[in-house]
């Protein structure tokens, strides 16, 4: 039985990942990784965000998702008539993320760039594992994890889309598909792929879901005030923009 790794990694994204119909509003891709240490999540990450949803719903049944907090849609419609409430919900969730302890590695793909260079451009989803990997794998040996099993839990989004990404991933981690002038040797890690509804009201899931818009609207508004970012700009490692 392969020995189990000392690390958690959750994945969600920001953006449409297609390119026949890219959005002027939102012309990029966002995948992040967010990587905690189990025993952190278990011990702060987990309770801080059932403390959190106690507070402000009375129980644990909520699904913290990005866009249904930004525009205000249920459950969390009472934030619309109430400016103070929100302001400190706002302010709450931000203390949570600052507090809890792990590492994000955002890709930012920019299809409207990818489109403009390349004739055959790869799937935006794919690239973003791949260069996702790349510095996650950087993070995992440094910490001292060569041949323990790691889990990476993918966002749910439909049956072709998560068989054609473990295709992907499994391409990439298990026959160490090669991509690039880099030689990354992904032998050396043991990745385990899942897929989970966000309905499972995982607070890994939830977590990374919060990461990646405020990235994103940095990349194109790096002038705007991003309170969010300014939080997760301390957790980055190996921020990538591509291409």
């Amino acid at each position: 039985m392969t020995e189990k790794g000392d690390y958690i990694v959750y994945v969600d994204e920001s953006g449409d990942h297609g390119l026949k119909n890219i959005d002027n509003n939102y012309p990029i891709f966002v995948l992040t990784f967010c990587c905690f240490k189990v025993s952190d999540y278990i011990e702060q990450a987990v309770p801080e965000l059932q403390r959190f949803k106690f507070k402000y719903f009375g129980h644990d049944q909520i699904v913290l998702h990005e866009i249904d907090i930004r525009k205000t849609k249920e459950p969390f419609k009472f934030l619309r008539t109430n400016r103070e409430l929100r302001e400190n919900f706002m302010s709450d969730l931000s203390k949570i993320i600052e507090k809890i302890p792990f590492q994000i590695v955002p890709i930012v793909i920019d299809k409207r760039k990818l489109m403009s260079k390349y004739n055959k451009p790869f799937n935006p989803y794919h690239l973003g594992l791949r260069f996702g990997l790349e510095k996650l794998n950087q993070i995992l040996l440094y910490n001292g994890q060569e041949g323990k099993e790691i889990s990476l839990i993918f966002e749910k989004r439909g049956n072709n889309e998560d068989k054609d990404l473990e295709l992907e991933f499994l391409r990439i981690c298990t026959e160490n598909e090669q991509f690039g002038y880099k030689n990354i040797n992904f032998g050396k890690m043991v990745y385990k792929f899942l897929i989970s509804d966000k309905k499972t009201n995982s607070s890994g899931l939830q977590l990374a879901d919060l990461t990646a818009r405020p990235i994103g609207l940095k990349y194109l508004k790096p002038s705007q005030v991003n309170r969010a970012y300014d939080i997760i700009e301390k957790k980055k490692f190996g921020y990538k923009v591509f291409p």
